[in-house]
């Protein structure tokens, strides 16, 4: 009996300590994630594009990711379904927030990835704009609220 209680609890802890490890590595891939999206700052908007050359939103975000050795669907589209919801309240950096071209709609054409919380009101996201190319904006601008559908946690 005191050889089962022996090995539940050595099991109890190796099992804690790989959870903390792989939260770790899972916040370690989310920082590199985010620091490749920002090395594209400024990369002009070119639709299929994943390069210096031109990038479009979730090219992105492949590219991003993957640098992180995670791999995202290739259109926003099918990214929009990968993961869980997440309520906007509860947004952290790595988060993948999606929006459609207009008010209302609820048809995924665009996204992007949660950079900072700085506070309720200043999330901090980054993507590609097709006038402005890679850029960082407040999720909560007038214009990136009002067309916002959804956000999922992808890992």
């Amino acid at each position: 009996m005191k050889s089962l209680a022996l090995i539940t609890f050595f099991v109890v802890i190796a099992c804690s300590c790989s959870t903390s490890r792989n939260a770790t590595v899972t916040d370690n891939r989310i920082e590199k994630a985010i620091a490749t999206a920002r090395s594209y700052t400024g990369t002009p908007y070119r639709y299929g594009g994943t390069s210096k050359r031109g990038m479009d939103c979730s090219g992105l975000l492949c590219v991003s990711y993957q640098s992180a050795g995670l791999q995202l669907p290739r259109t926003s589209d099918d990214q929009s379904k990968l993961g869980q919801m997440v309520r906007i309240g509860e947004l952290r950096p790595g988060d993948l927030v999606f929006f459609s071209k207009k008010k209302g709609r609820k048809k995924i054409t665009h996204v992007g990835m949660v950079t900072e919380v700085n506070s309720a009101s200043d999330i901090q996201f980054i993507h590609t704009s097709t006038k402005l190319g890679v850029v960082e904006n407040n999720l909560f601008s007038k214009y990136y609220r009002g067309i916002f559908v959804k956000a999922r946690r992808p890992f």
